[in-house]
């Protein structure tokens, strides 16, 4: 149980019996005693931490109460200390009253849910970058260059009669441009941090009896689709959450495409088409040993332009001439094709890297990348207020009206950590943290 506040160690002092008096930073042992009326005997042995203002997470007095984990014991502790007058934490409060404390930019609070929301080690890693300041570090240099050029032009303003000079329209210029790139990059940069953030969904469809169930399970490495030799076995969406090199990826299994008169089979067939569409990601599985039909050539023409592969499943079986043939159409699409078999796995290691490559672009991971859409939002912003200040610069405006846009670059950079971020928004942000984080 953890309290911050100015009365935090005296809750702390009368909720359990301290063995030694507490010091910052140092871990005491206290009994955790019954109620006086079953006769105060001790029914746990706790560890107390006190870490003084403000040299604690919150920059507050702040006690630490680690008990056994009993579930009894710490309901004993939370209503004492409520009858004491503590009162219960608001989601993410501990943290927020960081953030107010400027213990941590509004980045580095995000990161902290992220961490607590992490499945995988490549997005706690990421977590733990932003933590460290990451996405800080790259932007504050960018804050620094623009809060330097608005300090040039204010100064021409206001001191014009000192004898101060005014800034050239060619200097202004060349101060905006460096700006550009390294906005560009950063802006670039939450393609792969979204999706390490949030992950991809991955529909593999085609015709019945192709092997896309037997392909789900070699990707899940698990059978968790039913597979048989009977056609039209899958008949609804089955769904399994992996990671892929550390990014988390969906995988839809889907019913067979093809014409069908029965209702079941048509709902799923149904079923498959939504999550085709919805999927950003396509495998498209092909049968070696039969040549395309109306059907999957359809298909193929509808995956054309997104990001898909086709595996030509049942390699072991089949030559596949006749298949690759057929194919030619879809290698000019730019589509990857592929040899697999489900049942040897053969195929299957170069069938993720195919993936992997095609859910990431190829992009390398990279520190203080954007990994949610606020993000990216405040980094558009600031960019397109630039081009505006660029283009009022190149036909000579007055400066008064060239700094409103570079202020309007400002905040959008400030909003990002949190400087000048409403009330609204950090409520909504700390709102979707768990209680006592």
């Amino acid at each position: 149980m953890r309290l911050s506040g100015s009365e935090a160690t005296s809750i702390a002092a009368q909720l359990v019996l301290l063995r030694q008096p507490l010091e910052h930073a140092r871990a005491r042992l206290a009994d955790v005693l019954d109620s006086p009326e079953c006769g105060a005997e001790r029914i746990d042995e706790a560890v107390v931490t006190w870490f003084a203002a403000p040299n604690s997470y919150t920059a507050e007095d702040l006690v630490e109460i680690a008990a056994h984990g009993s579930p009894v014991v710490l309901e004993l502790l939370l209503r004492r200390a409520l009858d004491l007058g503590a009162r219960l934490a608001e989601p993410g409060e501990f943290t927020e009253r960081a953030f107010l404390a400027g213990k941590l930019d509004l980045t580095q609070a995000e990161a902290v849910r992220d961490l607590i929301d992490a499945q995988t080690l490549t997005q706690a890693r990421q977590a733990a970058s932003q933590m460290g300041g990451a996405l800080s570090r790259r932007v504050q240099p960018l804050k620094q260059a623009l809060v330097e050029l608005i300090a040039l032009l204010e100064a021409g303003i206001d001191f014009a009669e000192d004898d101060v000079d005014v800034a050239p329209q060619v200097e202004i210029a060349r101060r905006i441009g460096e700006l550009e790139p390294p906005l560009v990059a950063l802006e670039a940069s939450f393609a792969r941090g979204r999706i390490i953030h949030d992950g991809l969904t991955l529909a593999i469809v085609g015709r019945p009896n192709a092997g896309k169930s037997s392909l789900f399970n070699r990707l899940v490495e698990r059978d968790r689709a039913i597979v048989t030799a009977v056609p039209g076995t899958t008949r609804d969406l089955v769904t399994e959450r992996i990671s892929l090199d550390g990014i988390p990826l969906e995988l839809v299994d889907t019913a067979g495409l093809r014409e069908s008169f029965e209702e079941v089979e048509q709902l799923g067939i149904a079923r498959s088409r939504e999550a085709l569409a919805d999927a950003a990601l396509v495998l498209v599985v092909l049968d070696a040993t039969q040549p395309l039909n109306d059907e999957e050539r359809e298909l193929l023409a509808a995956v054309e332009g997104r990001p898909a592969i086709v595996a030509i499943n049942k390699s072991d079986l089949a030559e596949m001439s006749e298949v690759k043939d057929d194919l030619s159409v879809t290698h000019a699409a730019g589509i990857a094709a592929l040899p697999t078999s489900a049942l040897t796995g053969e195929g299957i290691a170069a069938l993720r890297e195919r993936i992997m490559a095609l859910a990431t672009g190829g992009a390398a991971s990279e520190p203080g990348l954007l990994t949610s859409l606020r993000h990216q939002q405040a980094i558009t912003a600031a960019r397109s207020a630039l081009s505006d200040a660029a283009q009022a610069n190149s036909s000579k405006i007055p400066h008064e009206m060239i700094l409103i846009d570079l202020y309007r670059a400002l905040w959008a950079l400030d909003s990002l950590t949190g400087q000048t971020t409403p009330d609204d928004i950090l409520n909504l942000i700390f709102s979707t943290f768990c209680i006592g984080k």
